[in-house]
Order: structure tokens, then C-alpha cells, then sequence
């Protein structure tokens, strides 16, 4: 894949995962001993990308102390920075400028872990594209018969006709004329390109991917990874 640059949203306060993030950002929390942001590099680095941009804000020097250069990771990395919160449309308008001269580019939300491929957000026939993963439900599932006789348990089950957003992106240079100086790109640009019949989706089914948006989530994310072998 021809190498196009990855922007990482890495400036939120991680509100929810308190205490941990009174004095770490997000994406500096450790799953398997390695911080989220570090997982994110490898993983996009052994997808062909090798050139990063990581919007910082939110204790900022933690991120930039721990990943610098990039070049003991193998890649090259630099930084936006958010002197006050702008939501994750605002900070990747932050970032135009050293994406400058880029036709295209990837953007990954920082809290997230996955083994996707992104390729085929390229393939998707659009300018502008997300990944999609199967809801995974929250609570343990039962089966029933039409007469309401239990059949069986299921623990936390993806239901595969509902998709989320995997926060995972392909844009071209055209997004900025969409994003707004502050605010989310969830409820600006993506509605918007979507009205227009200028976003599609790339739907990964049976992929690694994990949020984490609470404590229970880091330990389940560790065991999944284990369990899926990434490393």
C-alpha cells in the first residue's frame, strides 16, 4: 500500500476513566504493558503507514515524551497541538497544516485497539470512508424458542445486522471544508458528507476491535489480544 500519512486523535480528557487519567492521558494507558497509542503505531505501521500526526491537548507532554521522534518505533511523527479542547472535528482542522500537499490520509481515534485492515477503506469506490464493526452487546444474550423455552446463553454477543462506528477513517483533502473550528466531526462533517452521498463504509466483521472507554474494558481488551494473538 502506498504509504499516505495517519492522523491519531490523542487530545480528550478521558473523563470516564478516572483516576488513571488524573495523570495520564487516554492514550497513554498501558494494555499488555504497552500504551494504547504505541499499539495504534504498530498496528498501522505494519499496515504500510509510517508517517504520523498525533493531535495532542489533554497532558500532552505524557505523549510526547513517550513516542517523540517516532524513530525508535520506526516511523516519523508530528504534533498538533490543542491549546483548549476542540472536539475531534476541531482538532483535525487543527492538524490542516501539516497535512498540506496530502491528497489522502487515515484518521484513528485514540482509544481504540483493532487489527483491521485498512486497505479497505481505500477500496470503498469513495473520497471519504469508515470502518464499521458489528455491535457488540453489552449484557449476555438468551435464546428462546417460539414457545419461550430457554435454548441457550450467549455472553456478549456482536449482533451482526447493527454496525458502529469503529473509529477508523480514510479522507481525502476535500474533509476540511467540512470540519468545523470546534466541535465533533460525528455530528458536523460525517452527517453532512453522508446528505450528500459522499461517505461510505467498510464493514469489518470478524476483526479484533475494542473502545476502551472504562476500567473492565482495559482488562478485556488484554484478554482478547491474548486470545487473538496480537502482539
Amino acid at each position: 500500500m502506498k504509504t499516505v500519512k495517519a492522523v491519531i486523535l490523542a487530545g480528550g480528557f478521558g473523563k470516564r476513566l478516572r483516576p488513571l487519567t488524573d495523570e495520564m492521558p487516554k492514550p497513554m494507558i498501558e494494555v499488555l504493558n504497552l500504551p494504547i497509542i504505541e499499539w495504534q503505531i504498530k498496528w498501522l505501521a505494519s499496515n504500510g503507514i509510517k508517517e504520523f500526526i498525533i493531535c495532542v491537548g489533554y497532558l500532552k507532554e505524557h505523549i510526547i515524551n513517550h513516542i517523540g521522534s517516532g524513530s525508535r518505533l520506526g516511523v516519523k511523527v508530528g504534533y498538533a497541538v490543542e491549546e483548549e479542547p476542540l472536539g475531534t472535528g476541531g482538532a483535525l482542522k487543527n492538524a490542516e497544516g501539516l497535512l498540506s500537499g496530502q491528497k489522502e490520509f487515515f484518521m484513528v481515534n485514540g482509544d481504540i485497539l483493532t487489527n483491521l485492515d485498512p486497505k479497505m477503506l481505500r477500496d470503498s469506490g469513495s473520497s471519504h470512508s469508515l470502518a464499521l464493526v458489528p455491535l457488540r452487546s453489552p449484557y449476555g444474550v438468551v435464546e428462546v424458542d417460539k414457545n419461550a423455552k430457554v435454548l441457550g446463553f450467549v455472553e456478549k454477543p456482536r449482533i451482526k445486522d447493527k454496525w458502529i462506528n469503529a473509529g477508523v477513517y480514510h479522507f481525502e483533502s476535500e474533509i476540511f471544508s467540512y470540519l468545523p473550528d470546534s466541535g465533533n466531526i460525528e455530528v458536523t462533517a460525517l452527517p453532512a458528507l453522508a446528505k450528500e452521498g459522499k461517505l461510505k463504509s467498510a464493514l469489518y466483521e470478524d476483526v479484533f476491535w475494542r473502545s476502551i472507554d472504562s476500567h473492565k474494558d482495559i482488562e478485556e481488551a488484554a484478554k482478547e489480544m491474548q486470545a487473538a494473538h496480537i502482539s
